[in-house]
């Protein structure tokens, strides 16, 4: 099923081929780099499963994507229900993992603010958040683009606080302040 397309990008259900694409992509050093380890196949397999749990139970999840000049899958973009113990969870949050050939495109960005537009109208979100490593600096900058704004610092708490990755920057978009014009 498709959900819905940008100029340039599909959004669909995901297929056992995308696993196969899922799975090159999290052994990709580069794609993982603020992530906390490449993932094996095995691993992917059940992060594959959780996407399809979480689309079953909530109606939305992370969405394959694929560019529409060619129908290649590039990644995901979509939205995830963040559990683990903070102050502003639980939340929706709005993420997205490209494989290295697509970067460089402005995929991420065009895609990321297509799934906003569709959360808060299909779904309607009153609020969506955005959360990486504070070292990550490209996803930091889309989150910017898509009109989201800095709310604040935090250790994730999945990660020690000895680890690079642990020290998190965290950005909320607000649907009442939110214009598609952005």
């Amino acid at each position: 099923m498709i959900y819905f397309e940008t100029q340039r990008l599909v959004f669909r259900d995901w297929t056992e081929l995308d696993l196969l694409e899922l799975q090159k992509m999290n052994k990709d050093p580069e794609v993982m780099e603020y992530m906390p380890k490449i993932l094996s196949d095995i691993e992917t397999r059940a992060s594959y499963d959780r996407i399809q749990d979480e689309f079953r139970h909530s109606g939305y999840g992370l969405y394959a994507v694929e560019t529409k000049h060619n129908g290649k899958f590039i990644g995901f973009i979509g939205f995830h229900k963040a559990t683990f113990d903070a102050d502003f969870t639980p939340c929706i949050e709005i993420s997205w993992r490209l494989n290295r050939e697509s970067w460089e495109n402005g995929y991420a960005t065009e895609g990321a603010k297509a799934c906003v537009e569709y959360g808060i109208s299909r779904f309607d979100f009153d609020k969506v958040y955005s959360f990486t490593s504070r070292v990550n600096l490209r996803s930091e900058n889309v989150m910017r683009k898509i009109g989201m704004k800095k709310v604040s610092e935090f250790k994730h708490p999945a990660l020690d606080v000895n680890n690079p990755l642990c020290e998190h920057v965290l950005y909320l978009l607000d649907a009442s302040d939110y214009s598609p014009s952005l």
